[in-house]
């Protein structure tokens, strides 16, 4: 792992040898869990105390496919995964659509032992809430991400879900949050009420369709995107969904890094 941005005057030869960068950040090995959780962190608490911030973690190819066969793991590799678990591990909670719980066969988030210390120092629970955000609640609540999850599942719906399918999620031992009115999860309401629980370091993972929601509603923060050195072409969607913003939403260049030819970049809302 390299660090490309921003820029230093560290040398190949630094590079090459393994030595600390003038940044602070490692070169040319792969990057412990504590220093990929300082390179990053989330915003430190204003004046006011800490409020909402939404991070984004998608993974693209060149020509722009966010999956493969529907899945996003085969234009992963071994470093995306380590930083898609620190992202985690950092997290209070993940933001994820119903499409994507169903596609990626998601199961609750897992304690780690080396950011144990560090979750209990900032009040966080053991491992992150995954938050579960969808309008007709059409899954499949036998599974462990809702039976038994080390943290309870939350469910993001709205005030029109049916309530045959809001007794499921609750008898499954989810906890189930209105976030929007008729049966829609409106994105700027959810945002609001995970902050309320005290959920303000956010993380979601996608898919396509949620995430494009969340730029529509200008609730995104940051992206963290990483762009995978592989073409796949075909009709894969994108990493972002949905209807068309009026503008283009602005974001600046935070960070990236580098590892056997996938780039790590880090975007915040300018």
């Amino acid at each position: 792992m390299r660090r490309l941005f921003p820029v230093t005057d560290v040398t190949d030869e630094t590079a090459a040898t393994g030595e600390t960068a003038a940044t602070g950040g490692p070169a040319g090995r792969e990057w412990s869990p504590a220093e990929l959780a300082a390179a990053y962190a989330y915003p430190e608490p204003g004046p006011e105390g800490r409020v909402p911030w939404l991070r984004g973690n998608m993974v693209s190819t060149l020509d722009g496919a966010a999956q493969h066969a529907g899945r996003s793991q085969p234009i992963s590799c071994p470093a995306d995964m380590r930083i898609f678990g620190v992202l985690r591990a950092l997290a209070d909670v993940v933001v994820v659509g119903a499409e994507t719980v169903r596609q990626e066969g998601y199961r609750p988030a897992r304690a780690r032992a080396e950011f144990a210390a560090a979750r209990e120092a900032a009040g966080q629970t053991p491992a992150p809430v995954i938050a579960v955000v969808t309008a007709s609640l059409d899954l499949d609540f036998s599974l462990p991400l809702f039976t038994s999850p080390l943290v309870p599942t939350l469910v993001l719906t709205g005030a029109g879900a049916d309530p045959v399918r809001v007794a499921a999620a609750e008898k499954a031992g989810a906890r189930v949050v209105v976030a929007g009115e008729g049966a829609a999860v409106d994105p700027e309401r959810a945002v609001r009420a995970l902050a309320e629980l005290g959920h303000t370091r956010l993380l979601t993972e996608g898919g396509p369709r949620l995430l494009g929601q969340m730029v529509a509603a200008g609730v995104l923060d940051e992206l963290c995107l990483t762009v995978s050195p592989m073409l796949t072409a075909g009709d894969a969607q994108r990493i972002a969904g949905g209807p068309t913003v009026t503008l283009p939403r602005r974001f600046a260049l935070s960070s990236m890094l580098e590892e056997d030819g996938f780039l790590f970049t880090r975007y915040r809302r300018t």
